[in-house]
């Protein structure tokens, strides 16, 4: 994660954003800024200033805020928040659903130079798996509750952020997701992140089932910040991180801002230890289903395999915030993020015999095939914002973003168009190659994609009194959104007979470009009944033209007892509407002896085998909370959620035969004729086909313990339990369940049962520590026998081996000192002990190289991590 100090002035006045479709009225206020009276509105010209500037000259418009109640848990010093309400000068401990404010301070103790793994160090209820394959391992998708990425709605200043474009084709807890890939938007260009724990599908729309991340930016409109950051694993001495940041804003004339943020990024393969390879081991049990490879000259390593490690990536991101008045009542406003990533991905080793030994001429001693990306992520904001429409404040926006993403494979070969078999002629049936036989090139481009989508805004907002008596915030407004979702095949030498060595490629009658559009309209009423009593009622209508409508609403409410205590629940409806990548993305990997794919869920090939095609995933989300202050200074939030979801959209539809035969020639496929055995053909499609209930507790509490010269303490606890049980399997054409023990476990148990963090930030003089003890609790996975299992079980899809991830605690050290003013230096290490996951037996052990249960979403593999960091603020 990113290091720098936030800088602000002591008397930076918030700037009131209307609330959208997609985002709350209020306006992004810096970490530690100073607000108005909540009996004051700022008005559009009140933005970001140094201190002492005048602002007499600009007289704010009248006051039309509503009154906070009496009876509000003590809440000094803490951000005012613009998610999961309308109203202004709301703070999080006067929210009625749970939100939590992670400020950029925070995020930068945790370490981490990634925000995905900063905020899963620091937040209870946010994880990431241990590792992805192949596209997925380029792509950092988290899973919140329990839940997938794609059940978790990301906004950037309350505008909806569009999601990546890589589709995780492989099995696993985030199968079938195309989530918003935090790393992408540039993490020195954020100030804090507000987290709705909640359903809220009706204020903003599609995904927020599992709740809400709002990205809130930086917008100073002075100071420089610098920083750079280096580690390493410490135990393995590999995985070299570096990063460097800068950030600074200006004004835009007398009364407008900019603020510019930029960053670089790399980091080196970590490969785990003592990863030995079956096949080059030299010994083999009984039971096996692997040839180990003896060579006829010179010995391969057993630990040649390097399939189980991180990624080397690059990544250059850039952003920028700006705000300027037209007059007193109107700003001009909008933000630019733009990201380049280049990543590698190792893939298994292939031994020198691969293929027959046809490889042999290319790669005499075997070879690591290498996954690659090129990726280029932007997004660009604009809008208008202001008072007096007809008595209402307003808010109107323009928001663009996608995601480019070119996956190659080189170190690699293509097998199969090195066979004998290998034909040019187009009637040889599955030995037909379209891109030449008897040679093979060693680097291909394997298929490309584009995710866009392009999101229009108009929110109003007024406050009034019913009868003089009720204060109300109205909010509506409504939103139209169109998306695109474009794959261009890869080369034919990636593709053709079974496609290169390590990663196939997307074949033409893969390939395609979808758009759809989306309609939605929303009413929100905020009711404050009595002095202590808010009641919040929400509705939303959304028409997608390619799976229809959907009507969602929500009831929140808070009752404040006393100052120091508060209740506080919601009840409402959600639903995540399919991806266009979960409707049209296929793959297929058609060889000389079988083939095997992914359907289309909307194609006419997986119709015909009786797929319905895909339709929203529907929730029912209800929360119920407590906020007590028992002491002064002493903060303790307490809320049990539960979330049941049907229509779930999972794998299955598997079909094997004769009815995979006709549905792969459908696709324009030829599958082999005499050479494969039936059983070996096999598609599956993408459908509705589960229902699952997660319940959980979350339980939050801070104390800062104040001893003069001794220095402050800020201790805070986190905690998260959470469990999610399937309700509904549903029945494949065949009449049998469409998910199986794995499966299921993939969304019930792979997610850590419990998380607990313990964090003390201690500061004394120019010296600060920061400790944190970070325990995980169990996940269970259903693996898979592989080449070293008991022969009658292996790979068997029935019957599995059932693996026990045990609680495991990590401790986080960070050591820092302040020079001077100016400059900030400081060592730490994440995973002092280096904690690794528990190891697999070697009967699930795939070639034994996946050591550890990479579905798991539990410790990262990683272990020991160390670095230094240097922060220059002018």
């Amino acid at each position: 994660m990113t290091s720098r100090k936030i800088l602000f002035s002591a008397t930076i006045l918030a700037v009131p954003m209307l609330g959208m479709a997609s985002q709350a009225f209020a306006a992004t206020v810096p970490q530690g800024t100073q607000h108005k009276s909540p009996h004051k509105k700022a008005t559009v010209r009140d933005l970001p200033h140094t201190a002492g500037a005048a602002t007499a000259t600009r007289p704010a418009v009248p006051a039309r805020s509503l009154p906070r109640p009496s009876h509000r848990v003590a809440d000094s010093g803490e951000n005012v928040i613009v998610t999961g309400t309308h109203s202004e000068n709301r703070h999080a401990r006067q929210s009625m659903s749970p939100v939590k404010v992670v400020s950029g301070a925070v995020l930068r103790r945790s370490g981490q130079m990634n925000l995905a793994d900063a905020l899963t160090r620091t937040y209870a209820s946010v994880n990431v798996e241990a590792m992805g394959t192949d596209a997925a391992a380029l792509v950092s998708s988290i899973h919140m509750r329990g839940l997938s990425s794609n059940q978790v709605l990301v906004l950037v200043d309350g505008k909806r952020r569009h999601t990546t474009t890589t589709f995780t084709a492989t099995s696993g807890p985030n199968f079938g997701t195309t989530g918003v890939d935090l790393n992408m938007i540039p993490a020195n260009m954020i100030d804090h992140i507000e987290v709705l724990e909640d359903g809220a599908a009706a204020m903003y729309g599609s995904d927020a089932i599992a709740g809400v991340i709002n990205i809130i930016t930086k917008k100073q409109d002075h100071g420089l910040n610098v920083s750079a950051q280096t580690g390493a694993n410490a135990y393995n001495g590999d995985g070299w991180q570096y990063q460097f940041n800068a950030d600074g804003g200006m004004k835009l004339g007398n009364d407008g801002y900019l603020h510019l943020s930029g960053q670089m990024y790399h980091t080196d393969h970590m490969v785990p230890k003592n990863v030995r390879d079956h096949r080059l081991v030299g010994e083999q049990p009984a039971d096996h289903d692997v040839a180990s490879y003896v060579s006829t000259g010179a010995h391969i390593p057993a630990t040649s395999n390097k399939v189980l490690s991180t990624a080397e990536e690059t990544r250059e991101s850039f952003g920028l915030d700006w705000g300027k008045p037209l007059n007193q009542n109107v700003m001009f406003y909008g933000s630019i993020t733009y990201a380049h990533r280049h990543a590698e991905t190792y893939q298994n080793y292939r031994v020198p015999n691969v293929g027959g030994g046809v490889a042999l001429p290319y790669w005499p001693w075997g070879f690591t095939p290498i996954e690659t990306a090129e990726e280029n992520d932007y997004a660009a904001t604009v809008g208008a914002k202001g008072d007096h429409f007809l008595g209402f404040q307003w808010d109107i926006s323009s928001t663009y973003g996608a995601d480019y993403n070119k996956i190659g494979n080189k170190n690699t070969v293509n097998t199969g168009v090195l066979q004998s078999t290998c034909s040019t002629d187009p009637n040889a049936g599955a030995n037909f190659s379209p891109a030449g036989c008897g040679t093979s090139p060693t680097d291909v481009r394997a298929e490309s994609f584009n995710m866009a989508q392009w999101t229009n805004n108009l929110d109003l907002r007024r406050n009034f009194k019913i009868a003089d008596t009720v204060p109300v915030v109205l909010a509506f407004g409504g939103e139209h959104r169109m998306e695109s979702y474009q794959i261009w095949a890869g080369n034919p030498y990636s593709y053709a007979l079974g496609g290169t060595q390590g990663f196939a490629g997307l074949a033409p009658q893969n390939a395609g470009k979808w758009y759809r559009n989306i309609w939605a309209a929303y009413v929100d009423g905020d009711f404050h009944l009595l002095k202590n009593w808010e009641l919040d009622f929400a509705g939303r209508f959304e028409h997608y033209t390619d799976v229809g409508n959907t009507e969602n609403g929500k009831v929140s409410t808070r009752y404040d007892i006393t100052k120091r205590i508060a209740l506080r629940g919601t009840i409402s409806t959600g639903f995540r509407a399919p991806t266009l990548a979960e409707e049209h993305y296929s793959a297929m990997n058609v060889s000389p002896n079988g083939a095997s794919g992914l359907l289309a869920a909307d194609s006419a090939a997986a119709r015909s085998l009786g797929a319905p095609g895909l339709k929203p995933e529907r929730s029912t989300n209800v929360s119920g909370g407590i906020v007590v202050e028992p002491v002064r200074g002493f903060h303790v939030e307490v809320d049990v959620y539960q979330i049941n979801i049907r229509d779930r959209i999972v794998q299955g539809g598997t079909v094997s035969g004769l009815s995979a035969v006709s549905a792969i020639q459908s696709m324009g496929f030829t599958p082999p004729a005499n050479d494969a055995s039936l059983d070996n053909i096999q598609a599956y499609y993408l459908s509705n086909g589960a229902s699952t209930r997660t319940q959980g507790l979350d339980i939050n509490a801070d104390y800062t313990f104040r001893m003069g010269k001794y220095g402050t303490l800020t201790t805070t606890m986190a905690l998260d339990l959470n469990r999610t049980r399937l309700h509904h399997n549903g029945l494949g054409t065949n009449g049998e369940e469409l998910l199986n023990a794995q499966n299921i476990g993939y969304i019930t148990t792979a997610y850590p049962r419990s998380k607990i963090i313990l964090n003390a930030f201690y500061t004394v003089g120019n010296w600060d520590v920061n400790i944190r003890q970070t325990r995980y609790g169990e996940t269970t996975n259903m693996l898979q026998y592989q080449d070293w299992g008991p022969k009658a079980l292996q790979y068997s899809v029935t019957d599995f081996y059932q693996f026990k991830n045990s609680p495991r605690w990590l401790t986080d050290l960070e050591i820092g000192y302040r020079v001077n003013k100016n400059w900030h230096v400081a060592v730490g290490g994440n995973n002092l002990f280096n904690i690794r996951p528990r190891r697999v037996p070697q009967s699930v052990n795939y070639l034994g190289a996946y050591i550890y249960d990479q579905s798991s979403s539990q410790v990262p593999m990683t272990g020991g991590y160390y670095y230094g960091r240097v922060n220059a603020t002018f």
